[in-house]
């Protein structure tokens, strides 16, 4: 809003002249974010605990020390990340850019699956939720709904990294592939949101370093220069993960340990939904596999032990997903948080070099 208000009044010089530089409103959006966080926070995290009593509701085969240190917390916490996210994207972005309306729209939808999830399991006072079919057929009919815009946004190719300007025109393939993306990365954050601040840290870090693509590629100098395909308007996303970058550290001085409050799959569903879909449309999305690696894994270790024990009855790690693994091999819980924090940093440095590596 305040990009369409005052960006008009650039021409008289001043001031108003900063609302047209990308930077500054990506600054703009970090801080708003993280202000309202920080404000609205105690009253929502009071607001929920009166609300839901008994807290979220800890799976029963989980760590023993979760079911009794965990207990009472309350969930729903990842609406203080996207009202944040939400208002600080209103004021600071181009809200005539299809970018940013397809990667919000992706986010509020799935926010709102994860929503009635948590609602479902606080009022039944049980770890099951909207039963996970029905869950996972909403989260596809988004996905298809946005993957079938983005074809008429910028075409059926993806990129393929260190290829200068490669890219692969998919065809057919490319709307199952985009809500492969969307919904895989999705579910891994939710996988991974299982211990305090486990998630949220990287999720920024995932955010920072998709804003730093989105800027990239939405940039005709700097894409040519690094021989990344160009996608018109993309840049307008670092507003987006500006945003989101701010909302997760207010959400982080809540969540962390121990935490005040969980983010609950109101969040986890929202966050992973939104750094699938920018890479969707900054046509990174092999690149997410490995800026995202730590959710990759999470999620892939729930899949080995699934099929182990199934086929074999025996199970590969001592729980799943992976952080419990090394809780259960005795490693504290802020160990294996920072420990996979420091992982998250690595592995977006890696995916980041790939811009270059061509």
């Amino acid at each position: 809003m305040l990009y369409y208000l005052l960006t008009p009044l650039a021409a008289e010089g001043g001031i108003f002249n900063l609302f047209r530089y990308l930077t500054f409103r990506t600054g703009g959006a970090v801080m708003t974010a993280m202000i309202i966080c920080f404000v609205i926070g105690p009253g929502i995290i009071r607001w929920l605990r009166t609300k839901q009593k008994k807290g979220q509701p800890i799976r029963e085969d989980g760590p023993e020390s979760h079911i009794i240190a965990k207990a009472g917390t309350p969930t729903m916490g990842g609406f203080m990340i996207l009202l944040s996210l939400g208002v600080a994207t209103f004021l600071w972005a181009d809200l005539t850019n299809p970018y940013v309306w397809a990667v919000i729209a992706v986010t509020l939808s799935y926010g709102t699956i994860g929503f009635l999830d948590d609602y479902l399991k606080v009022s039944k006072v049980s770890p099951k939720g909207v039963p996970g079919k029905l869950k996972l057929v909403a989260e596809l009919l988004v996905a298809g709904a946005v993957a079938y815009w983005m074809t008429t946004l910028n075409g059926t190719s993806i990129g393929l990294p260190l290829i200068k300007n490669g890219s692969y025109d998919l065809g057919l393939f490319y709307i199952p592939f985009v809500i492969f993306i969307i919904a895989g990365a999705s579910n891994s954050v939710n996988l991974t949101d299982g211990l305090d601040g486990l998630a949220i840290v990287p999720v920024m870090i995932a955010a920072g370093a998709f804003g730093f693509i989105a800027y990239m590629v939405g940039n005709t100098v700097y894409s040519e220069y690094l021989g990344i395909l160009h996608v018109s308007g993309a840049g307008e996303l670092a507003v987006l993960a500006g945003a989101l970058l701010g909302a997760g550290l207010g959400f982080l001085w809540f969540n962390a340990p121990p935490a005040m409050v969980f983010m609950g799959d109101t969040g986890s569903l929202a966050l992973g939904g939104m750094i699938g879909s920018m890479a969707v449309v900054t046509k990174h999305e092999i690149v997410l596999g490995i800026i995202g690696g730590l959710f990759v894994l999470e999620t892939v270790s729930v899949i080995v032990q699934v099929a182990s024990f199934k086929l074999t009855g025996k199970r590969v790690f001592r729980m799943a997903p992976l952080h419990h693994h090394f809780e259960e091999k005795g490693w504290a819980e802020s160990t294996v948080v920072i420990r996979f924090w420091i992982v998250a940093v690595i592995l977006a440095l890696i995916g980041l070099a790939t811009l270059k590596l061509r």
